[in-house]
Formats: structure tokens, C-alpha cells, sequence
């Protein structure tokens, strides 16, 4: 028991003398840390007061661094601006002796400008002075003379125009005939060439057609009870049919080819089948119908083919292929245009144009006569608005608005086409003409040459392809004949449609007569 006091009161009296050495320990290590803070912070007060002098040192060197720079600069700043102001100082004194120098202009200006006000005076005064000795010089011409001035001036014009009229005829007459041995012999071997190159049946176009039948009974199955048949037949295909005494034939009569052929192919079918009456009557007409519709294409087809052509709207060739079933004075339209495609072609390459341009020109140069006939307008507006329509060049459009002299060719190739035009409508056989034109042609071109002052009498010989002229001898000398043929081509050129060419010849003869007595 004693022990165990002894032994608790030795580790509490260890515990405490522990405790006490600890807070001994902790004293002492806690003064040594304060000298050591110490003698840290006093190192730091003099590196601090050596970087302080350090910094107002480098700072008073860079105040003195910046004080000389701005000290420099500031003189530099006088100095320009001295130079400035020297500157300024002497345009202003430049500027001064200008003005004094404008100003001195100026007077001087003002001075001349009297002087010439003066003189214009003058000057004036002394026009009006030669105006009126003029005046009275004039007059006393026209005193001394008996003519006015105006009577003069007519008189001098006139005798200056029957001089000039002359001269000017025999200056013509000269150059034409000098230019006419050159191109006339040109022109008539190039036509000859192109023309030999080329070659084509002439067909004339008639209004009718036959349709053979295999015995006189089909007429009256033709013609149906009452005749309903042959109504029917001309109701739907738009022609008249020709019955008469005429053995195992009828007659389509009908001015639309392409109507009288789809009459004649629908009256075929008809025969062949035997069973004629309305219904199988319009049922084979729109089977015909279909049937020339295609043929129509086909027409175009080779049309473009046998020109080498390509490159052409559908509908535009379709409207090319109606042409077959067109005619102009008997001529078929789409044979005359393909043969104008040719020579025009021909003769673009004699002359080095476009070939294939010039030969399109001329297929299409008549195009408006296939649908002429439905719509209002001639045949050259139609074709023009066709061309337009389906995308034309502008030489193709001009080619088809001039080929008749409607408008001025603007293109080598749109002459090229006229000629063409000309020389295929021209060609022997290739058209009909009524004798009733033909007369009223012959007529209009005797009419012409007796219209022009000094002709005597005027004859249309060679079909009308020449007009003679004999002018009085005692009104018309020579000179004055060339002047008249050429006045009357030019008015048969203007006032006239004709095929081919007119030669115009002026005579001029005189008889000397004596009567022995």
C-alpha cells in the first residue's frame, strides 16, 4: 500500500518536474527565435535602405536622362517652326506681289477691252457702210442687167444643173460601161457555174387530181344513197369532187394540196375496201390525216438531209415539210426552196461566205407560205415571225424579209438568197402565168417608157423581157438617152414584180429627108 503512494506520487512529482523542464526548453527556444526575427529584420532594414538609395539614384539619373531629351526636342520643335514661320512669311509676301501683279493685269485687261469695244465700233460702222455701197452696186446691177438677184441665182442654177445633168449622165455612162464588161462577165460565169453545178426536174403544180376507179359502178357507191356519201366526203375533207361522164375517173378539184391529197389518199382507201360509207368515211380520213401528218415530217426530214443541214426546232421542221403540199404559180414551194438552198449555197461559196448559213436562208426564205393560209399577213411577215419564234440568226430573218425587196438586205447571204430566189423562180417551165398578167405586165412596162418626157414610142418585145424606147431626136441628144434608160430601169425596178431581168434599150436616130422635085 505504502508502495503504491510512494509510486504514484514519484510519477506525479515526474510529471510535474516534465512539465516544468518543458516550459524551460520552450522559453529558451522561444527567446532564441526572437534574436534570430531579430538579426532577419535588421538585415532586411539595410538591404531595404540600400535598394532605396539604389532606386533614387537610378530614378534622378532617368529624370536627368528625360529632362536633356525634352530639352533637345523642344529645340528641335523651335527650330521647325521657325523654319514655318520663315516659310509662311514668304508666300505672304509672294502672295502679295501676285495680287499687286493681277492687279495690274486687270487694268491692263480693262484697258484692251475698251480699245476693243471701240474697234467693234468701228468696225461695225464700217460694215454697215460696205453693206449699203454693196447694196446699192446690187442694185445697180440688177439695173444695168434687168434681172434680180433671185432671177439670177435661178438662172445660173439652171444652166449649172443641164451642165452638171449632162456630165454627169456621160460620167455614168463611162463607168457603167466600164464596170459592166468586168461584172457582167463575172457575174454570168459564176451564175453559169453555180447553175451547171445544180439540176432539177421542173414539175408544174395543178389544182386537180384523178382518181382512176376500177369500174363506172364505184361512182354511184361514191356518190351513196341520195348522195350522202359524196356530201360527206366533201364536208370532211374540205374539196369538191368532180363526177362526171368521164369513163372509171373522178376529179378532186381543191386550191389546198394538202387537202386535195389527204382527199385523194382517204378515196383510195376507200375503193380498195369497198366498204364506203359516212362513219368508214371519217374513220379513214383521220387515219389519213395521221398518215400525211407523218409524211409531212418525213418531208422535212430529208429536206434538212439532203442539204446537210441540222440543228433545226421539230415544229420548224414540220411547218418545212407542209411546203410539199404548197405551190406558187405552179412551182411545188418545197422543191423551189431547196433549189434556192442550193444555188444560194453555191454562190456563197463562190464568194467565200458561210455555206451552210446561206443554204439554211434559202430553205427557209418562203417558209411563211405554209401556213399563209392560216394566218392574215403576207407571206414574207409570216416567215419572218417564224424565224423569230423558233430562234433564227439575224442574217436568216433578214434573208427571208428582203428576198422580195420588202426591206434593205443587210448581209452578202440575204442578196445571195434573192438571187437564188430569182434565178429558180426565172428558169424556163418552173412557173404558170396567166396571159392575163402577162399582158397587164406588157402594158405597165410600155406605160413606164411613154411617161418619161421625150419619148416617142415604147415596145415590149422578147415576153417582156425588153423595152425599146425610140425618143424624139429633136428634144433628146444623146447624152440624155443614157440618162433615160437609166431613169426607167429604175422605175421598173421600183414600181414592178417580174420574173428574171428587163433589158431597157433607148434609140435615138436621125433621118435626114430631102424631096426631089
Amino acid at each position: 500500500m505504502n508502495n503504491l503512494l510512494f509510486s504514484i506520487l514519484m510519477f506525479i512529482l515526474g510529471f510535474i518536474i516534465g512539465i516544468v523542464i518543458f516550459f524551460i526548453v520552450l522559453h529558451f527556444k522561444h527567446k532564441a527565435d526572437e534574436k534570430k526575427a531579430e538579426s532577419v529584420i535588421d538585415t532586411a532594414k539595410k538591404e531595404a535602405g540600400k535598394i532605396k538609395r539604389d532606386s533614387l539614384l537610378e530614378t534622378k539619373e532617368e529624370i536627368n536622362r528625360l529632362k536633356i531629351e525634352t530639352e533637345r526636342e523642344i529645340k528641335e520643335k523651335k527650330s521647325e517652326i521657325k523654319e514655318s514661320e520663315d516659310r509662311l512669311l514668304q508666300r505672304e509676301s509672294n502672295i502679295d506681289r501676285r495680287d499687286l501683279a493681277l492687279q495690274n493685269r486687270e487694268s491692263s485687261l480693262e484697258d484692251r477691252e475698251n480699245n476693243l469695244v471701240n474697234k467693234q465700233k468701228e468696225i461695225q460702222e464700217e460694215k454697215d457702210k460696205m453693206e449699203e455701197i454693196k447694196k446699192q452696186q446690187l442694185d445697180l446691177l440688177e439695173e444695168i442687167g434687168g434681172y434680180t438677184k433671185e432671177q439670177a441665182h435661178d438662172t445660173i442654177m439652171r444652166k449649172v444643173e443641164d451642165d452638171m445633168a449632162k456630165e454627169i449622165a456621160l460620167y455614168i455612162r463611162e463607168q457603167e460601161a466600164d464596170a459592166k464588161i468586168e461584172v457582167d462577165n463575172k457575174a454570168k460565169a459564176m451564175l453559169i457555174s453555180c447553175m451547171q453545178k445544180y439540176a432539177a426536174d421542173v414539175t408544174n403544180e395543178q389544182t386537180v387530181s384523178v382518181i382512176s376507179l376500177p369500174n363506172d359502178e364505184m361512182k354511184g357507191r361514191i356518190i351513196g344513197r341520195e348522195g350522202r356519201n359524196v356530201r360527206t366526203i366533201e364536208s370532211v375533207t374540205g374539196v369538191d369532187l368532180i363526177i362526171d361522164d368521164t369513163p372509171e375517173a373522178i376529179v378532186i378539184s381543191s386550191f389546198d394540196p394538202l387537202r386535195r391529197e389527204i382527199a385523194k389518199l382517204t378515196l383510195d382507201s376507200l375503193i380498195k375496201d369497198g366498204r364506203i360509207h359516212p362513219a368508214r368515211i371519217e374513220e379513214v380520213y383521220d387515219k389519213m390525216c395521221t398518215q400525211v401528218n407523218q409524211q409531212i415530217k418525213d418531208y422535212g426530214r430529208e429536206a434538212m438531209y439532203s442539204l446537210g443541214l441540222s440543228k433545226i426546232d421539230p415544229e420548224l421542221l414540220e411547218i418545212i415539210g407542209k411546203l410539199h403540199f404548197r405551190s406558187s404559180y405552179g412551182q411545188n414551194a418545197l422543191l423551189h426552196s431547196i433549189e434556192v438552198a442550193n444555188i444560194a449555197g453555191l454562190l456563197a461559196g463562190e464568194l467565200g461566205e458561210n455555206v451552210n448559213l446561206a443554204k439554211r436562208a434559202g430553205l427557209l426564205h418562203d417558209i411563211g407560205k405554209a401556213i399563209d393560209f392560216e394566218m392574215e399577213g403576207s407571206h414574207v411577215q409570216i416567215g419572218v415571225d417564224l424565224a423569230k419564234k423558233y430562234g433564227e440568226s439575224d442574217v436568216v430573218i433578214n434573208a427571208i424579209a428582203s428576198h422580195h425587196g420588202d426591206c434593205e438586205a443587210t448581209s452578202v447571204i440575204s442578196t445571195l438568197v434573192a438571187i437564188a430566189d430569182t434565178i429558180s423562180a426565172s428558169r424556163p417551165g418552173a412557173r404558170n402565168d396567166s396571159s392575163e398578167n402577162y399582158f397587164q405586165r406588157l402594158e405597165q412596162l410600155e406605160k413606164i417608157g411613154n411617161d418619161i418626157k421625150g419619148v416617142d414610142k415604147t415596145y415590149a418585145v422578147q415576153a417582156g423581157r425588153e423595152l425599146r424606147v425610140i425618143v424624139k431626136p429633136d428634144e433628146v441628144d444623146d447624152i440624155t438617152s443614157f440618162k433615160i434608160a437609166r431613169d426607167i430601169k429604175e422605175r421598173i425596178e421600183s414600181e414592178m414584180q417580174y420574173p428574171g431581168t428587163i433589158k431597157v434599150t433607148v434609140i435615138r436616130e436621125t433621118r435626114a429627108t430631102e424631096e426631089a422635085k
